[in-house]
């Protein structure tokens, strides 16, 4: 499993729906609303790099509200969850 960083910078106006339609979006496990330079953090956990840019580039960007982004692959997970058995569930 791949875990995408992706920080959004959104039309304030609108930056709930923003957030909304970038949590509906497959791929993108969850969603943040934040304070600072960025408006909204959101994960994206896939199988491979190609479906970052499905999902990021091809369809996160183009969510109507989605000013800018900037995208961060991590390398290594240093936690005590387990994400990959709880994103595998039901998947080979």
């Amino acid at each position: 499993m791949i875990t995408a960083i992706v920080f959004v910078k959104a039309d304030t106006a609108r930056i709930p729906e923003v957030a909304e339609a970038i949590a509906a979006l497959d791929g993108v496990s969850e969603v943040y609303s934040t304070t600072g330079q960025i408006d909204l953090i959101a994960l994206v956990r896939v199988r491979n790099h190609e479906d970052i840019a499905a999902v990021v580039a091809d369809r996160l960007n183009k969510v109507p509200g989605v000013a800018d982004t900037e995208t961060h692959i991590a390398f290594r997970a240093y936690s005590k969850h387990d994400l990959e058995s709880a994103f595998s569930i039901g998947l080979d």
